[in-house]
C-alpha cells in the first residue's frame, strides 16, 4: 500500500471529494483523505493523504493557509460566493464613492485575533446537522463567533469592483465571510469572486501537481511524499 502525502493542485469545479475519488482510482487504494477542504470554485493547493499518512490528518488540518482572494463589491449571496444566489444589491456604481483610504481602513480590521462567526452554508453541526441543510432549507441557526488569527493581509491590488488581497491565516476562517463582513465595513454588499490556495503550513502551490499529471503520468508515484518525510516536515 502506498502511504504519503501527495500535493494536488485542485482545479476550479471540482470538489474536494472529487479529487480524493480521482487519487483513489488512480493508485488503486481505499484510504485516501484530504487536509482542508476547498469550495469547488477554489483553486490551489489540496493536500491529500494516502494509506497510513490519512493518521496525520489532524496536524494537516491545523496548519496555517495562505490565500490569494478576490473580493468583489456590487452584491451579496446567501453562500458567500458566486455558487449562490443573489440576496442583496447595491446601485449600480456606487462602489465608486469608495476611496482606497476606506478600503485600507476596513482591512486594517480584520488584522491579527479577531471574531468571525461561520456562514451558514458550512460544514460546522447544529445539534448534530450540517449547516448547510439547514442553509439548503431556508432555516437560520444560532452560531457562535469564532476566535481566528489572521497573520498578515495584504491588498494586491483595488480595481473597482474588485479588491485582491493575499492572507496567511489560522485554521477556522472562511474567506467567504471575510469579504462579506469587510464589504460591510465598507458599507456594501459584497462577496467572494475568486480565491486560491497557495501554501498549507510549509507546503506550498508551486510544488503541487495537477490531477491530469498525476492520472496520466506513468511514474505518478513519485509524486507521493513518503509518510516518515511528511511527518518530520510537519510536526518540526
Amino acid at each position: 500500500m502506498l502511504d504519503g502525502i501527495l500535493l494536488v493542485n485542485k482545479p476550479a469545479g471540482i470538489t474536494s471529494h472529487d479529487a480524493v475519488n480521482f487519487i483513489r482510482e488512480r493508485f488503486g487504494i481505499n484510504k485516501v483523505g484530504h487536509g482542508g477542504t476547498l469550495d469547488p470554485l477554489a483553486t490551489g493547493l489540496l493536500i491529500l493523504m494516502l494509506g497510513r499518512a490519512t493518521k496525520l490528518c489532524q496536524s494537516i488540518v491545523g496548519l496555517d493557509k495562505e490565500y490569494i482572494a478576490q473580493m468583489t463589491i456590487g452584491f451579496a449571496t446567501d453562500t458567500g460566493d458566486l455558487a449562490g444566489e443573489i440576496i442583496e444589491r447595491a446601485p449600480d456604481c456606487a462602489y465608486n464613492n469608495i476611496t482606497e483610504q476606506q478600503i485600507k481602513e476596513a482591512v486594517d480590521l480584520f488584522r491579527g485575533e479577531t471574531e468571525q462567526v461561520p456562514p451558514m452554508y458550512s460544514a460546522l453541526k447544529y445539534k448534530g446537522k450540517r449547516l448547510y441543510k439547514f442553509a439548503r432549507s431556508g432555516v437560520v441557526v444560532p452560531r457562535d463567533a469564532r476566535r481566528v488569527k489572521i497573520h498578515s493581509l495584504d491588498i494586491e491590488s483595488i480595481n473597482l469592483p474588485h479588491i485582491t488581497f493575499k492572507i496567511k491565516c489560522s485554521r477556522g476562517l472562511y474567506i467567504r465571510q471575510l469579504c462579506v463582513d469587510m464589504g460591510l465595513k465598507l458599507g456594501y454588499p459584497a462577496h467572494l469572486s475568486e480565491m486560491k490556495r497557495t501554501a498549507i503550513g510549509i507546503f506550498s502551490l508551486d510544488k503541487s501537481y495537477t490531477i491530469d499529471s498525476i492520472l496520466n503520468d506513468l511514474k505518478a508515484e513519485s509524486f507521493i511524499i513518503p509518510i516518515e518525510v511528511a511527518r518530520s516536515i510537519i510536526l518540526k
